[in-house]
């Protein structure tokens, strides 16, 4: 399920990705935190995962050549500290 989450939040918003989460009945505890974490952990992956993406986006576009960001280039520039966030949730 993290390891799920964490994937889907790459081409999904987060929060729906949760939401859509909480409507399922009888989900342990122990799930629920895996779908949050995983939710949580991969939301730096691309613009449209996680809301303060965009915001952070318009205000650094005018940095990068053409005023845009590669989706590729971020998600290369995301891997590690994504890879910090997987090791940091996993162990605790």
């Amino acid at each position: 399920v993290y390891y799920g989450a964490t994937a889907l939040t790459a081409v999904t918003d987060n929060a729906a990705l949760t939401y859509l989460g909480s409507l399922v009945q009888g989900l342990t505890d122990e799930f629920k935190y895996s779908l949050v974490a995983g939710a949580v952990t991969g939301g730096g992956l691309t613009v449209i995962a996680n809301a303060p993406n965009p915001a952070g986006y318009s205000i650094l576009k005018r940095n990068f050549e053409d005023e845009e960001i590669s989706a590729l280039g971020l998600l290369a520039a995301a891997a590690i500290p994504t890879l910090v966030a997987i090791v940091a949730f996993r162990a605790f």
